[in-house]
């Protein structure tokens, strides 16, 4: 057959569901048989994964002309997925087009929720097509002739490409490719990607800088102009001093309303907490909402996760109340309408959840942003214009990730071996690791097989052996197992199983949280108050309680910071306020007309910064003396900057501080007053000597330390336990920073605990966006304003480092005594 006999195949089928294939997916399928790799850069809803479906199974007609009566065994094609929700969705849509036009092709799945029964079946006798995850992609990699395995395989897709890069996932990706390239000779690898800011660099990721795959590939733009509505939902009354305490619920009869007028909803919360509160509050108000409204995060069993998101496809919810866990790709027809509560913190995250309404092509998406306190209006008026212009962020991938690289080489040493003189020019050939050196990778070898060199007299740490022929192999079984066992680069804290007294499990719950309540504590989770019996063997034990109040859970992965993008857009529009407030409302946004009183409010007590300005107000209270500086650039780099600030200012004058931050700025609170002026005429908002500074203010070795964990980890210098007997995560912690001292004290030039320091600058501290805003603030008129009492820009920060030490109960009376006293 050629390639138009193909292409007709595929849109008869098309044309008999009455849908007509969009120029991009012709595109795709033309590039895939003319096996060039690539890209596809789609928009959720659009159809990209019939772009990539479609040609495999084309391309195996063509090769198999005979396929209705020799049907040719083994795998040929493997779907890489970052969520394991997504594969059910990918599977039907898969078998469904390989049944319908009688190709004959099976299509599986291979993730962490697939029975053993499955798995075992699986390596008799391979699907045609696979859908898996990266780790589980890594263990078929650890499993003994992987080789014969992917023999035949012909494609990767790796989707959602743009979630994996920038992360260690996105390395361990990048390290089983350069493998797959050199065992399956006719591969062609494609990755789809929603709107990222470095697209190009995307593609030169996924196939590795300078390779063939590279040179013979193409970037392909479905330019589909999605339209997207983003409505706030603006309070009635507008506090003129915003806090955060009630994280958006005082909105909640608003969105009743919007709920009800909608097939289906999505609430969108930034964290798991705030989805257990915002669930909780509308069951108990609305009762009528019983069996109509549901919740869905990655803490809740999968049981429970996967009902509800069939009854969304089934349309007998409501509404759901959500996390990211519903970010992406799964395709929900009925969703018309999303809510966001709070400001999502990056434009491609808030274009990604528009894109879950009006999931068809050509459908309109409608966004509600609901503020969770008033300043985050302005955020609103800034993604109404992110919107139009589609300005998102960059993924920043990850250079040297020596831990993965320890991982992949066992992973390989734990199947059938390999000659490092034939793995070191694919592990070149990627891009996280093309400025690796000689020298860099015998050190590896060394590590993997002696355990570095303070660790030589340790055989735990030799994990690998060198045999006679030069072959590095792991033959010890226990060794294997435990690899096996750990495989991936996910780490996060010791995760507890929920469970009641009488049996039935609710799902997992980090132990950081766990760990601080008493038995007879009660709290929420998955929408329901527990009360704590006991912690035994990694489960916790709870009942269900009548008490009406209760501790919500929060998980560590909770905090999210402001991407750059979104900073810059946030900056823009402050600017835009400032020069609106003295010009008037005309022209204004909805957003900044009903944010004028709080602006009048600001420029009254003090100044709404223009582009050339940077605002700092000082006054005092009878908790002590507040400094409050506004570069608003994100939690994390305030965070430093306020470190960094507090150090600097230490060093002219002995004096301490503590430190509160949000997205828009950070507090210096003292007992003393702090000479601003000394402050402002020594330029301490210099970057010049900015990592020394940086390493003694925020103690930079606690932060490694703390990092080392997740290396140590990941490189399986610490093992995390068996399946429930996992090792609790003061003990992981204890050995890790074991390990950390060793190398401190004794080997500081050992490659992963650099890494440790590397990773705490780059990706944690955000050092180059800290450098930028060094620099910018640096070129802006400092303004400082000595202000009788708190401001509404300063308030948030305020009450929110309150939060921090008093019970939610003092907390809203505190505030209420302070609103008062304000207001007056």
């Amino acid at each position: 057959m050629n390639r138009n006999e193909l292409t007709k195949i595929a849109e008869t089928w098309f044309s008999n569901r009455g849908w007509k294939p969009f120029a991009f997916q012709k595109q795709t399928w033309t590039a895939f048989l003319q096996k060039k790799n690539g890209l596809l850069n789609a928009p959720t809803g659009s159809g990209k994964t019939y772009a990539l479906w479609v040609p495999i199974v084309l391309d195996y007609l063509k090769k198999n002309p005979d396929y209705k009566t020799k049907q040719k065994k083994g795998l040929k094609a493997i779907w890489i997925t970052p969520l394991r929700a997504l594969s059910v969705e990918i599977e039907q849509s898969a078998q469904r087009f390989a049944d319908e036009i009688e190709s004959g092709l099976t299509v599986g799945i291979r993730t962490g929720d697939t029975p053993q029964k499955v798995r075992t079946a699986q390596k008799k006798s391979m699907p045609d097509l696979l859908i898996t995850t990266p780790e589980s992609l890594q263990l078929l990699l650890s499993s003994k002739n992987y080789d014969k395995t992917f023999k035949n395989l012909n494609a990767v897709v790796v989707d959602e490409w743009h979630e994996l890069l920038g992360t260690k996932r996105g390395v361990q990706m990048e390290l089983a490719l350069s493998r797959l390239k050199t065992v399956s000779k006719d591969l062609r690898i494609w990755g789809i990607s929603a709107t990222i800011g470095n697209l190009e660099q995307a593609r030169e990721v996924l196939l590795g800088p300078d390779s063939e795959a590279f040179q013979n590939s193409t970037l392909i733009r479905a330019n589909l102009k999605k339209k997207i509505s983003v409505k706030s939902i603006i309070p009635e009354k507008m506090e003129k001093f915003p806090w955060r305490g009630h994280l958006g619920l005082h909105l909640i009869d608003e969105v009743v309303p919007i709920i009800k007028n909608s097939r289906t909803t999505l609430l969108f919360t930034n964290t798991r907490s705030q989805c257990e509160l915002w669930f909780q509050k509308l069951m108990h108000k609305y009762p009528e909402f019983a069996g109509e409204v549901a919740m869905h995060h990655g803490s809740i069993n999968k049981e429970t996760r996967l009902w509800v998101e069939q009854a969304i496809r089934n349309e007998t919810l409501k509404a759901v109340v959500c996390t990211s866990s519903l970010d992406l790709g799964v395709d929900f027809a009925p969703v018309e309408t999303i809510i966001q509560i709070g400001g999502p913190k990056g434009v491609a995250r808030f274009l990604q959840r528009a894109g879950r309404s009006g999931h068809q092509p050509g459908k309109e998406s409608v966004i509600h942003f609901l503020p969770t306190h008033a300043i985050e209006l302005i955020e609103a008026s800034a993604l109404q214009k992110a919107v139009q212009k589609t300005a998102v962020e960059d993924r920043i991938p990850y250079l040297l990730s020596f831990d993965v690289l320890v991982q992949y080489l066992t992973t390989l040493a734990v199947s059938n071996g390999f000659f490092p003189k034939e793995i070191w020019p694919e592990i070149k050939s990627t891009f996280c690791f093309q400025g690796i050196s000689e020298d860099e990778w015998l050190w590896i070898l060394n590590f993997v097989t002696k355990g570095s060199q303070s660790l030589q007299a340790y055989d735990e740490y030799k994990k690998i052996e060198i045999e006679e022929d030069g072959l590095f192999k792991v033959n010890n079984r226990g060794v294997a197992m435990r690899h096996r066992l750990q495989i991936g680069t996910i780490v996060s804290d010791a995760v507890l199983t929920v469970k009641y007294l009488k049996g039935g499990f609710i799902g997992s719950i980090e132990e950081w949280f766990i760990s601080k309540l008493t038995p007879g504590d009660v709290f929420t989770f998955a929408g329901r108050n527990l009360e704590l019996v006991r912690i035994k063997s990694m489960q916790v034990l709870v009942r269900k309680s009548k008490k009406k109040t209760s501790k919500v859970p929060s998980w560590m992965g909770g905090r999210m910071a402001f991407s750059a993008q979104m900073s810059e857009l946030l900056r823009e529009e402050m600017y835009a306020a400032s020069a609106s407030t003295a010009a008037g409302s005309s022209g204004k946004s909805e957003e900044l007309k009903a944010l004028q009183p709080i602006l009048e409010r600001q420029q009254k007590e003090s100044i709404i910064p223009r582009q050339d300005e940077f605002l700092i107000e000082t006054f005092k209270t009878r908790e002590g003396y507040h400094a409050i500086f506004y570069p608003f650039e994100g939690r994390f780099v305030h965070e430093a900057l306020g470190s960094l600030l507090a150090y600097r200012i230490s060093l002219l004058s002995p004096i301490s501080f503590s430190i509160a931050f949000n997205d828009y700025g950070f507090e210096l609170l003292s007992d003393q007053e702090i000479d601003m002026q000394q402050v402002l005429d020594n330029d301490l908002f210099s970057a010049e000597f900015l990592m020394d500074d940086l390493y003694k203010s925020l103690n930079a070795t606690e932060m490694a330390r703390r990092k080392f964990r997740d290396i140590a980890v990941i490189a399986g210098m610490v093992f995390t336990g068996y399946p429930n007997k996992l090792i609790k995560s003061k003990h992981l912690q204890s050995s890790s920073q074991l390990l950390f001292s060793v190398f401190k004290d004794y080997e500081d030039d050992n490659l992963l605990y650099l890494q440790s320091f590397r990773e705490t600058f780059e990706h944690q501290l955000e050092e180059g966006r800290l450098r930028m805003a060094l620099e910018r603030i640096h070129h802006q008129k400092i303004i400082w304003k000595k202000c009788e009492k708190p401001t509404p820009f300063s308030f948030p920060i305020i009450t929110d480092r309150l939060r921090e030490k008093l019970s939610s109960e003092k907390l809203e009376d505190r505030i209420k005594r302070m609103l008062k006293s304000l207001e007056n």
